[in-house]
């Protein structure tokens, strides 16, 4: 059975910064037959639930990855460390389960694509990937923002 690499959250893990979860019925569809490996990199890492909101300043996550932008909490705390560890940790579980696709929490400096928080805590957006999603897109895993209900 083929495997898709899914946010824990959204498959309703309450494991989100604010400590929610956030299930979504047209995650069901897009998942269709294939078997979810629900993961969560923030936690996998070793990041608390609940949590500080974490944003990346400086870029997205291509450029953490490449160690030209950070991953800052909202007392500008630097998690850089543990949102590129789970980012590592999300690929090793990908590539354990021979997951080709991942469909992420949108936004997220972990698991968005093509659209994430711009690192001023202010709600606005600038193109670019999370962290997770840049490290699978770099090897080979295609990346899907998590579609909405």
């Amino acid at each position: 059975m083929e495997s898709v690499l899914v946010s824990a959250c959204l498959q309703g893990v309450p494991c989100r910064f604010d400590g929610r979860g956030k299930a979504s019925g047209a995650m069901t569809a897009a998942i269709g037959d294939r078997r979810a490996v629900v993961f969560c990199p923030e936690v996998s890492a070793g990041l608390p639930t609940p949590r500080r909101p974490a944003e990346i300043v400086g870029g997205d996550g291509h450029d953490v990855l490449d160690g030209r932008a950070r991953v800052v909490d909202d007392t500008g705390h630097d998690v850089t460390d543990e949102f590129v560890d789970g980012a590592e940790r999300a690929l090793a579980a990908a590539r354990r389960t021979g997951c080709t696709e991942a469909l992420l929490m949108a936004r997220s400096p972990s698991c968005g694509r093509g659209r994430v928080y711009d690192g001023t805590f202010t709600g606005e957006l600038r193109d670019g990937d999370g962290v997770t999603a840049a490290l699978l897109e770099r090897n080979g895993v295609s990346v899907r923002p998590a579609p909405r209900d």
